[in-house]
């Protein structure tokens, strides 16, 4: 048995990506990683080689051959070697000894495998590929047959499968199986190649009836070996017959297929092309099959004695059956022409005129014995070999390739040293077509293959002959032809080359072909291919057709694993590297210089860092915290805080209500404009972001308090073509009086007042928070604490500014109707006194510790105006509930006249009852309100005629309809406290009141008249 050659620089056979330096080059920037790594994959690939062995049979829908199929194409079974021109040795050297059916006289009498025989061609799991090629594994004697069969029956091609999967060696696994009527193509790979096959891609090329029927035609499977090598395999089927239009046709057939044979592309450097592979573009192609080319102008009858004699063993010089064969020869009318394979076609030999026993024997005593030299079988007379080679001239397979009109472009076959493989008596050895038509032997059975080296010599040769003719034509034009044909004879003699025979277009095997060719594949590796075994089984003998195998060995380069994943780490961080040079990077600082980021490379994120602590907050309370944003990049950088989702049904944005960042810029006079949007930086420039935090939000507030709502946030600065930056925000809440019920408010204990309050650790109910916070079985206040020291601040404040207006003059000038609840000072001037007062209220201290020196009693009275006023309005449940208010509501709605100040008192304190803390709140703040009118417009010193309160129309203020003015008297004092009273009963109807919630405007405006009018009955009564 051949021993195997496999040398490997691994252990294993490994991936590979490849490239065709023919096609456009890939689009991809400098720093793809992709093409990075593929530029250096001389790095990570080494060299491999592998067994590929190639098989095909004309079954001729035979039962039962599929079980022949381990025999002779796995374990290399069925080689008679004096029919097979093999000299095979074992791994030790010595021949092997093989029985041949030669060595019997009955060509029927050897089993097809006898007992103990011993494979002489590679097998086993020395091979990497086992590729087997079938045609007519189903019998198709029409188109309806034909239709019939491929499409429905499923058998034919499992049938097969499971043959070859139980011959080959455990671990095998298939790679392809394509079937096109009784055409079937079969690839297995080792379990050390399989990982590295990718890229399959099958096509079935019909060309039988119609032109495009499966029953003749091809199947082709185009696989890509780690990535680097291209493999296609073809398995043909072409028109059968003997007339000169078969062999036009099959030259159509051939044709067809390698024009409509379209693979899919193949990823290259992490890019797939949009453009289909043809055959051609492999690295290495083999096209084997029937490709039914017969041999011409010879008489059948004569090559089947002739072969037959072969096969008996019988044709030796002085045999019998060798003498009787040379006098019916010669007994022909007409000579043999049998061309040697070393002659042209012109150039006939006649057997009859040259005697193969006659030499001159004249210079024998100057000679060495001949018997002392191995005979040349080419040069023997008597061998197969000389046989085969006076019939391989007539082949039409070698005339196509001649004519270049099929298989001339680059294709090539091994040494023929094998009888024809058709047509034989099936269950027969030696023993050729014997039935009615009698068709001569032909080598119908054929293996080529063809390297890229061997395509692209051929397209040069076609090109060098398009330029030539084109020169010739141009010579002749200008008339210059002869001259032109002295000049090549001159100056186109090379003394290497002379006396060297060349035998036309058609390149016969080369002598040294067993050392191989070296083949630039598509990623430019040089690879190589060996033939090493081509041959024909003869003793297999269940079809009329020989089964024909060939090993070849190819040399490759292919991926090291290992060595790809080191390479890829490598470029992937030199691309990381080289693209965070190029990239925008910024700096960021917080005040006090606490680091937050680096510029790009640094190990420190600014996610990790402690971001901007604003300590603690508390209600209405403006802080600001600075940033310091450095472009330390080396190109312009381009930034901005982008949006992040919200809760659902929130709108994105970013950062919440109660967090503001802007970038600090400067116009051309110095002043601070803020910014919100982008803004760029060249590199070495910085810029300030003030982060403000406010919270103003009653919702919010109230959620603070009961630990709903945490005061941390993320703020998200962008850079574009950069990274982002995560920049971490909070601060800690402190409790607050505002946003609380009434409830919570009279339970709050009196020492440290809101602020002692703990904050919940986690999300409750709204009772469960309250308890928490909240002692509800205490009752320290019938009032809100807060509200009592708001009005008792409040009335004081009053007087005194009423006393300073009238001392300064000012009472001269007119106040607004609701003053001091519609202010006469700026907001600015008061912020900080309203901040001390509100932290006054939250630590229970007293308020007029609050006021700065200095400030006027217009200022502070206002700014408690503007404080109890906040209070009221931050009561979660107002001092009228939603609930009160819709009950009552509804029952002032339902009067068909204006109720009297009095029923209003009445409808609304009924209610109320049920909610003593709400209802004393009402009677305390509407009481110091009613104060608040008295003073701002004392009542007459003397009664006015049908003015008393109970004649006051409220049907204006309750939505009643217009006023009758007809029963007010003309007092003016009387007339102002009214505008007094109905001015501050719109601004506090608002506050004091809650609901309705989801009505329509119409709805809303009238209960918001109701509300004043409840508002103004109750400041009415004083």
């Amino acid at each position: 048995m051949l021993s195997p050659s496999i040398s490997r620089e691994s252990s294993s056979f490994v991936e590979v990506s490849e490239l065709d330096p023919d096609a456009e080059e890939l689009e991809s920037t400098p720093h793809s990683l992709s093409r990075a790594v593929y530029e250096r994959r001389a790095e990570y690939t080494r060299s491999h080689s592998m067994k590929i062995k190639v098989g095909t049979w004309n079954v001729a829908a035979c039962p039962g051959v599929h079980n022949d199929i381990r025999s002779w194409f796995v374990d290399g079974k069925g080689v008679d070697t004096k029919l097979a021109g093999l000299k095979i040795s074992d791994p030790d050297g010595k021949n092997v000894k093989v029985q041949s059916k030669g060595d019997t006289g009955d060509p029927k009498s050897i089993p097809e495998t006898p007992l103990g025989e011993e494979g002489i061609v590679l097998g086993g799991e020395h091979v990497g590929l086992y590729v087997l090629g079938l045609q007519e594994i189903v019998t198709l004697a029409s188109a309806k047959e034909y239709i019939g069969r491929v499409y429905v029956d499923p058998e034919p091609l499992n049938k097969w499968k499971r043959a070859l999967e139980e011959a080959v060696p455990d671990g095998y696994e298939l790679i392809a199986d394509t079937q096109m009527s009784g055409l079937l193509l079969l690839i297995y790979a080792s379990p050390a190649i399989a990982p590295t096959v990718t890229s399959v891609s099958s096509v079935s090329v019909g060309t039988g009836i119609m032109g495009y029927l499966g029953n003749k035609g091809a199947v082709c499977t185009r696989i890509v070996l780690g990535e680097t090598t291209r493999l296609a395999f073809i398995n043909s089927h072409l028109a059968s017959g003997t007339e000169k239009a078969h062999y036009e046709r099959r030259c159509w057939d051939y044709n067809q297929i390698t024009t409509r044979t379209k693979f899919d592309p193949v990823s290259v450097a992490g890019e797939t092309s949009d453009i289909q592979e043809v055959i051609g573009d492999e690295d290495f192609a083999f096209w084997f099959g029937d490709l039914n080319f017969r041999l011409d102008g010879l008489p059948g009858d004569d090559i089947r004695r002739l072969l037959m004699l072969h096969a008996r063993g019988e044709y030796a010089p002085g045999s019998s059956s060798r003498n009787y064969l040379e006098s019916e020869i010669a007994k022909s009318e007409e000579p043999i022409l049998i061309r040697h394979i070393e002659s042209d076609d012109d150039e006939p030999i006649d057997l009859q005129a040259e005697n193969p026993n006659t030499s001159s024997r004249s210079s024998s005593m100057d000679l060495p014995d001949p018997d002392d030299f191995l005979q040349d079988p080419h040069s023997d007379p008597t061998s197969l070999q000389a046989t085969l080679d006076s019939l391989l001239p007539h082949d039409q397979l070698r005339r196509v390739q001649r004519q270049k009109k099929a298989f001339h472009d680059g294709w090539r076959e091994g040494p023929i040293t094998f009888i024809p493989t058709y047509k034989y008596d099936v269950g027969t050895f030696g023993v050729f077509d014997s039935g009615e038509k009698m068709r001569p032997p032909s080598w119908c059975d054929r293996i080529l293959f063809r390297t890229r080296r061997d395509k692209s010599e051929y397209d040069g040769r076609v090109r060098d002959e398009e330029a030539a003719r084109v020169k010739d034509e141009e010579m002749k034009s200008r008339g210059i032809e002869q001259a032109a044909q002295d000049e090549e004879v001159i100056f186109d003699y090379d003394p290497a080359s002379d006396g060297v025979d060349t035998y036309g277009d058609y390149d016969e095997y080369d002598e040294g072909e067993d050392n191989g060719e070296d083949v630039t594949v598509k990623d430019e590796h040089a690879d190589k291919l060996n033939l090493e075994i081509y041959t024909s089984h003869q003793r297999v003998t269940s079809s009329d057709h020989k089964p024909l195998d060939a090993v070849f060995t190819i040399s490759y380069d292919a991926v090291v694993p290992e060595l790809k994943s080191r390479v890829h780490q490598e470029v992937a961080r030199e691309l990381d590297r080289a693209e965070n040079e190029h990239r925008p990077g910024v700096t960021i600082l917080v005040e006090h210089s606490d680091f937050i980021d680096e510029a790009p490379g640094s190990q420190t994120t600014a996610d990790a860092a402690d971001g901007v602590n604003f300590g603690d907050v508390k209600y209405l309370y403006s802080k600001e915290r600075s940033l310091t944003i450095a472009n330390t990049g080396q190109v312009p950088a381009t930034f901005a805080f982008i949006s992040k989702p919200s809760r659902p049904g929130q709108p994105d944005q970013v950062a919440p209500s109660w967090l503001r960042p802007a970038f600090d810029s400067y116009d051309d006079d110095g002043a601070v404009k803020r910014l919100e949007s982008e803004v760029t930086l060249e590199p070495g420039d910085t810029i300030m972001v003030t982060l403000e935090i406010y919270v103003q939000d009653f919702a919010q507030v109230r959620a603070l308090n009961m630990g709903e709502l945490q005061l941390d946030e993320v703020l998200i600065l962008r850079v574009t073509d950069g990274r982002d930056y995560f920049i971490p925000v909070r601060g800690t809440w402190l409790q607050s009086c505002f946003g609380r019920t009434i409830d919570e408010l009279i339970r709050i204990p009196e020492g440290g007042g809101a602020r002692a309050l703990r904050t919940p650790g986690h999300k409750d109910t709204a009772e469960q928070n309250t308890l928490s916070t909240v002692d509800s079985s205490t009752l320290t206040e019938a009032v809100p604490r807060e509200l009592t020291k708001l009005t008792d601040t409040f009335e004081p404040l009053l007087e005194r500014a009423i006393a300073e207006r009238e001392m300064t003059g000012a009472s001269e000038t007119p106040v607004p109707d609701a003053w001091p609840f519609e202010p006469t000072t700026t907001s600015h001037s008061r912020s900080q006194t309203r901040v001390n007062l509100l932290e006054a209220l939250d630590t229970n201290t007293p308020l007029n510790a609050s006021f700065p020196p200095g400030i006027r009693e217009v200022e502070k009275l206002e700014t408690t105006a503007e404080v109890l006023q906040l209070f009221v309005a931050s009561l979660t449940d107002g001092i009228i509930p939603a609930a009160f208010w819709k009950t009552i509501d509804d029952d002032l709605a339902a009067r068909k006249r204006a109720p009297t100040p009095d029923e209003t008192r009445i409808l609304t304190m009924v209610p109320l009852a049920d909610s003593p803390p709400h209802s004393i709140a009402l009677v305390h703040l509407v009481v110091r309100l009613g104060k608040v009118v008295s003073m701002r417009a004392p009542p007459p010193s003397s009664p006015v005629t049908e003015a008393k309160p109970s004649r006051f129309d409220f049907r204006q203020s309750m939505g009643y309809g217009r006023a009758r003015r007809t029963t007010l008297t003309d007092d003016p004092s009387l007339a102002a406290r009214r505008a007094i009273e109905r001015r501050i009963a719109e601004v506090w109807a608002p506050v004091m009141i809650r609901g309705p919630e989801g009505v329509g405007e119409k709805e809303r405006r009238a209960s918001e008249a109701r509300k004043r009018g409840v508002v103004e009955a109750f400041l009415a009564k004083e």
